[in-house]
C-alpha cells in the first residue's frame, strides 16, 4: 500500500465556498485542511467520549429526541441514554441498540429512532480484570476505582459475567416536557437472580456534573439481550471488568427549540444523585 493516497473528490458547492473561505482565512492549503478535518473525524475515535444534550436537560424536560441511532452509531459501539419521551433505557453493545422499557424487557430499535440524550464511544478494553469472589456493587465499583488512572477524564466501563443479584429500573415515556425527577417517581423496578450478563457504563469525572451524571452511570443487559434497564444494585459471582480510558470528550447539542430555549443553569445534582442511584 503506498505512503500516501490521493484522492479525487466532488465537493457540493456550499462546501467547496466554506473551504475556500476556511483556506483565504488561515493561509492553509486545501490538503492540509482537508488532512486536519479527517484526523478530527476519524484519528482519534477510540479514545474519544461523544454525547448528545445534557442530564440537566434531562432533569429540566428537554425529552424530544433530535439524534437517530443510525447518526449516534456513527459516534459509537457501545453505551447508554434512553429515547424520545423518555420512553425506557438505551443500551449499546458491540454496535447493537437495544431498549429496555417500562415492562422490564429489551428490544432491539431500528436506525430511525431517536434519542434526546445518550453516551457512546468506540469500546476497547485499555484495563481487564477477573473478579472471581462475591462482590456488593461498592466492592465492584471501588474494583472498577483502582483501575482508573484518573478521575479527571471519562472512562468506558464494562462488566461481564455472572451476577448473584441485579436490580434495575426503566422510565415509561413521559409526556412533553416531564422531567426525568419527575418521570422516575413510580417507576417500575425489576430484579434478576443468578443471572448472566454486561453492566454498560461510564465514569464522569465530577466537574462535569450537569452535563452528565458524575461517577458511575450503569445499565445492565442480560447475556440472552432479552431484559435490563438502569442499574441500581447488584452482587456479583464471576465477573470481568474492562475498562476504556476517554480523555477525548465531543458535547453535541439538540437543535430543538426545546433544547434551545430551556433554562439550564440550575443546579440538579442532588435531584440527578438521587433518580439515578
Amino acid at each position: 500500500m503506498p505512503k500516501h493516497l490521493t484522492l479525487r473528490v466532488h465537493l457540493p458547492p456550499a462546501l467547496a465556498q466554506q473551504l475556500g473561505a476556511r483556506r483565504k482565512q488561515t493561509g492553509q492549503t486545501l490538503s492540509a485542511i482537508i488532512i486536519q478535518a479527517l484526523e478530527r473525524l476519524l484519528g482519534d475515535e477510540d479514545q474519544t467520549v461523544f454525547q448528545t444534550s445534557t442530564v440537566n436537560a434531562l432533569m429540566e424536560g428537554v425529552s424530544t429526541g433530535d439524534m437517530t441511532m443510525g447518526e449516534l452509531k456513527t459516534h459509537g459501539d457501545f453505551g447508554l441514554g434512553t429515547f424520545d419521551g423518555l420512553d425506557g433505557e438505551m443500551i449499546e453493545l458491540d454496535g447493537k441498540v437495544f431498549q429496555v422499557r417500562a415492562d422490564g424487557h429489551a428490544h432491539p430499535v431500528e436506525d430511525s429512532a431517536r434519542t434526546p440524550f445518550a453516551t457512546v464511544s468506540f469500546f476497547k478494553a485499555d484495563e481487564s480484570a477477573r473478579v472471581d469472589r462475591p462482590c456488593d456493587q461498592p466492592a465492584m465499583l471501588a474494583a472498577v476505582a483502582a483501575m482508573l488512572p484518573s478521575q479527571n477524564i471519562f472512562h468506558a466501563v464494562r462488566i461481564e459475567g455472572r451476577f448473584a443479584y441485579v436490580k434495575t429500573r426503566a422510565v415509561a415515556k413521559q409526556d412533553k416536557s416531564v422531567g426525568l425527577e419527575d418521570a422516575a417517581r413510580g417507576e417500575p423496578i425489576f430484579e434478576f437472580r443468578d443471572v448472566e450478563g454486561t453492566v454498560v457504563g461510564f465514569f464522569t469525572p465530577d466537574y462535569l456534573r450537569g452535563v452528565n451524571v458524575p461517577g458511575y452511570h450503569l445499565h445492565f443487559i442480560t447475556a440472552d439481550r432479552s431484559a435490563g434497564g438502569h442499574m441500581l444494585d447488584c452482587r456479583t459471582r464471576d465477573v470481568t471488568i474492562k475498562i476504556h480510558h476517554t480523555p477525548e470528550f465531543e458535547l453535541g447539542t439538540p437543535g430543538t427549540e426545546e433544547f434551545l430555549q430551556a433554562d439550564l443553569s440550575r443546579d440538579h445534582t442532588a435531584a440527578i444523585t438521587k433518580v439515578e442511584h
